[in-house]
């Protein structure tokens, strides 16, 4: 990144023909039945963009199944942009439940386009995609399916074909461990080619962005070219470390190491390990009066662990992530913080429930 290339530069535009075909290959897809859009922004920018981009302006009703905080924000997505949307939601620490869709695409109602986060991080629950995509082509096989896989591709394994996913959006700066700047939208051609117009954004309109890309190799608009240098190398290195085997390996003993130790320490977790993935884990708030979060949070700031600011779950919890270039000794060595922490604010160990 500490380089200076023209997003106009030979250099650049096979940087980004790299990456386009890279992201394919690592999605397990045909080029000649997929195609990948990166998207300036974070990966709820390509969440919009696909929205955008795959309804039709007038009419189109969406169903967005959701289960925390990245769900509703589908929802909000929807809302803004005049889209009809409907929603089925479960309890924040629970998984999707198959059966449940099934009776809410049984309805009167015909949607145009199902959503649902395969990786909910306000909790960490991962959900079961596969079956609810298999459901919904068998309820309407012209029924758009989208899927929020921004914290979980690259880590965690989802055959896109198997769960007939037609759009499906993930970000540089997650399991891929690029820095943030872009985001890209996996999609079906067959799907893109009738969405010619649909768009209400000029920015996020999908179907000019890949046209242009596919004839140039170029971006419309200005592209984060720093940010693409810098995952075409990190795609290099999730070459070298062995794919989602290798780095589903590391984050899951990452992520074996923290539940072991927290638990050793007494807290609790909220998800039932059953639904829990290895992206990140929420933890309640002990019941000890000394325990303060932001307490918490600023004193392992100050020994140069970082987690996550603040809840986004109505239940009072905290959350620590896995990925990203973390090692079980960075594991071991945050056990020792927390430890280290709780003893001067004097909270009683094992924390109290």
């Amino acid at each position: 990144m500490l380089r200076d290339v023209g997003s106009r530069d030979k250099e650049f535009i096979e940087c980004v023909k790299f990456i386009r075909h890279k992201l394919i290959e690592i999605a397990g897809v045909s080029q000649d039945d997929f195609c990948c859009v990166p998207v300036q922004g974070s990966g709820t920018f390509a969440v919009d963009a696909a929205f955008q981009t795959a309804l039709p302006r007038e009419g189109a009703k969406v169903l967005v199944i959701e289960n925390g905080s990245y769900g509703k924000r589908m929802v909000k997505i929807c809302e803004s942009a005049g889209i009809e949307v409907h929603t089925q939601s479960f309890q924040e620490d629970c998984a999707v439940e198959p059966e449940v869709i099934e009776d809410a695409l049984g309805g009167p109602v015909v949607y145009d386009l199902v959503a649902i986060v395969h990786s909910e991080t306000s909790s960490g629950v991962i959900n079961p995609v596969t079956e609810v995509g298999k459901i919904v082509k068998e309820n309407n096989p012209d029924t758009i399916f989208l899927v929020d896989a921004i914290s979980s591709f690259g880590a965690v394994r989802l055959d896109i074909e198997e769960a007939n996913i037609d759009i499906f959006v993930s970000s540089a700066n997650k399991c891929l461990q690029g820095v943030p700047g872009f985001a890209f939208v996996i999609a079906r051609n067959s799907v893109i080619a009738k969405c010619k117009g649909n768009s209400r954004s000029l920015a996020l309109d999908l179907y000019d962005q890949v046209t242009q890309l596919d004839k140039t190799n170029q971006f419309r608009f200005t592209p984060p070219t720093h940010s693409m240098l810098a995952f075409k190398r990190a795609l290099e290195e999730y070459e070298v470390e062995g794919r989602v085997e290798g780095r589903s390996k590391r984050y899951a003993a990452n992520r074996d190491i923290l539940r072991e130790g927290m638990t050793r320490l007494g807290f609790q977790e909220l998800l039932d390990p059953k639904v829990a993935g290895y992206i990140i884990t929420s933890y309640k708030y002990p019941k000890d009066p000394k325990f303060n979060f932001q307490e918490f949070y600023n004193r392992l700031n100050e020994k140069d662990f970082v987690i996550y600011p603040g809840k986004v779950l109505d239940a009072d919890c905290f959350r620590i992530g896995t990925i990203g270039d973390l090692h079980p000794q960075d594991m071991v060595d945050l056990l020792v913080a927390v430890e280290e922490v709780c003893r001067d604010m004097g909270i009683e160990l094992p924390v109290q429930y």
